[in-house]
């Protein structure tokens, strides 16, 4: 919940000030500092989950395995997030083949991403961002927080057409390989 939904618990006459509930929120975290959860603000707001050094061993009490994705579902949730907003073509583009339906359609059963808007071009494809929920599962609170991966900048932006095409194609597939490491491993690391 967000500090704004837990002050709308309160009868209206009776809600405290805003900062009121982030003292409150702050004395919290403080007094679940040495215990084994923890108090976390994440996309949606605050949570209360099990500390990283911990979830391993928790892990073990479900039966359920959670679901192994591909590496062409975590590239393609790479390329959505680093540069959203994008259309499926433009994600074709940069893995260099095509994106299966299936693929879209489990990231957006996950909810991790959805159409933020239509491109104003002829079949107006939808553009693809990343949700909250994203956020939330990768335990972060804005895309500001994802790994920095300065070699995948100029992906995407414009060709200097002064350069001989295979350098170019040369260039872009090593450069996407690069992205799609860092990507796999940032995926890896946040399980």
């Amino acid at each position: 919940m967000t500090a704004k939904q837990v002050q709308q618990v309160f009868p209206e006459l009776e809600q405290p000030e805003l900062q009121e509930i982030l003292s409150a929120i702050e004395a919290i975290t403080e007094e679940y500092r040495p215990r084994p959860i923890e108090l976390k603000q994440v996309a949606s707001g605050y949570r209360f989950q099990i500390k990283p050094d911990l979830s391993r061993w928790v892990s073990r009490l479900f039966e359920e395995k959670p679901p192994k994705y591909s590496r062409a579902l975590l590239e393609t949730l790479a390329i959505i997030a680093y540069k959203q907003p994008v259309t499926r073509a433009d994600i074709e583009d940069i893995r260099g083949v095509s994106v299966s339906s299936s693929i879209i359609q489990t990231l957006l059963e996950r909810e991790w991403v959805k159409v933020v808007a239509h491109k104003e071009v002829p079949g107006r494809p939808g553009l693809y961002g990343t949700t909250r929920q994203f956020l939330d599962y990768f335990n972060i609170t804005s895309l500001n927080e994802l790994p920095v991966l300065q070699e995948i900048q100029n992906l995407g932006g414009p060709k200097d057409t002064t350069q001989q095409p295979m350098q170019v194609t040369s260039e872009k597939q090593e450069a996407n390989q690069r992205f799609f490491e860092a990507a796999g491993q940032f995926a890896e690391e946040n399980k």
